[in-house]
């Protein structure tokens, strides 16, 4: 069974673009505990802002720029709580 998308929104302020999407995986595993696998972005031309995601191997975590640190994820409501914050500090996002 493969995994099902549960969630996606795309949208732009300007430069800024904005891409989210959360999957539904068939089983929870080593590096999805909570068999949620989902990428989270904002940026501009190529440049990542921000962005949070749990890639096989790396598992829950998030990115400032260039830099990477573990995220603990709790749930997807924090977690979009979360970018969202993060998105309107580090990027400027106005979420109407």
């Amino acid at each position: 069974m493969k995994a099902r998308q549960l969630f996606r929104f795309k949208d732009r302020q300007g430069e800024l673009i904005l891409d989210m999407v959360l999957w539904a995986l068939p089983a929870p595993d080593r590096y999805h505990p909570h068999g949620l696998k989902y990428r989270l972005y904002c940026g501009r031309s190529g440049e990542c802002l921000v962005r949070y995601d749990n890639e096989t191997g790396k598992g829950d975590h998030r990115h400032y720029g260039d830099r990477e640190e573990p995220y603990s994820f709790t749930s997807v409501e924090q977690l979009l709580t979360d970018f969202r914050g993060d998105c309107t500090r580090l990027a400027g996002w106005r979420w109407l």
